[in-house]
């Protein structure tokens, strides 16, 4: 029997969950797949990929930091990896390496189907202009809230992040802005937090107000790098949600590429999230 070899690649990677992800779809739907996670050192992503390739990996997914440097190593770009320029999926196939990202149709589908709420219409804040906020971006716009507002430590990230999607946002009605951290004012319907503050232990990089009552705060990072924003959203009257259900669904949407099925990743995401007690 041949298992067709998959992987992560990031830095740090010793958290990642997505063996276990991978490894219960593949049981579930009956694939025949290895998956496992690689610590890649921060200028080896190139040559990593290339010697899977050479292993005769099939796939992989991309997580911080390279999602911008997976991206170049293409030879294809899907449509959103394009918009993002920034892609967390690479297959290999024919000589080929195909780029995707599915970051940001896995925070949607988390958003509006696990965790309830439908973003059309709704004001958005979306903290950080990184490579993870570049993937998710125009999936939330495709959503069509009415507002989404990008602000990042540096004034001039966010507008250029938002000047690339601003004719995806004329298209779906939806008004895109850019800001800095200091001074940021309004409340918002939904707070979703891809910097790298979680990660780095730094304290959230902005200011209760711009939490509405009950208010949707989400933090794409999960397990314990997630716990100070979601303790913060709490405390002011907001409604906190990890990034484990993203991670599923963007998990979903990679297998869905890989093998051609789509994995019930409702049911794996509640396993997930009874392990994690």
């Amino acid at each position: 029997m041949t298992l067709d070899h998959y992987c992560v690649m990031g830095n740090p990677i010793s958290h990642s969950r997505s063996p276990w992800i991978h490894t219960r779809f593949a049981e579930l739907t009956g694939e025949l797949i290895h998956y496992d996670k690689r610590e890649i050192p921060l200028d080896q992503l190139s040559s990593s990929v290339h010697a899977f390739i050479a292993e005769g990996g099939r796939g992989c997914n991309i997580t911080v930091p390279f999602k911008f440097e997976a991206a170049a190593l293409a030879t294809h770009t899907s449509e959103r990896g394009l918009l993002a320029q920034a892609c967390n999926v690479l297959t290999f196939k024919n000589g080929q390496i195909l780029a995707d990202n599915t970051d940001g149709i896995g925070l949607v589908d988390d958003i509006e189907h696990n965790a309830g709420r439908p973003l059309k219409g709704l004001r958005l804040l979306l903290i950080g202009a990184g490579g993870a906020a570049a993937g998710v971006l125009g999936p939330l716009i495709n959503a069509q809230p009415a507002q989404i507002t990008v602000a990042n430590r540096t004034l001039h990230k966010a507008t250029e992040l938002v000047t690339r999607h601003h004719t995806l946002a004329s298209l779906q009605k939806t008004e895109l802005f850019a800001h800095d951290l200091k001074g940021l004012e309004g409340d918002f319907d939904v707070v979703i937090n891809g910097s790298a503050s979680s990660l780095s232990g730094a304290g959230v990089p902005v200011p209760a107000s711009v939490l509405k009552p009950g208010a949707l705060a989400y933090d794409m990072m999960y397990g314990p790098g997630a716990q100070g924003f979601m303790d913060w959203a709490r405390a002011h009257g907001a409604v906190p949600r990890d990034g484990l259900g993203m991670l599923v669904e963007q998990a979903a949407e990679a297998f869905l590429i890989w093998r051609g099925v789509r994995p019930p990743a409702s049911q794996v995401l509640a396993e997930l999230r009874k392990l994690a007690g």
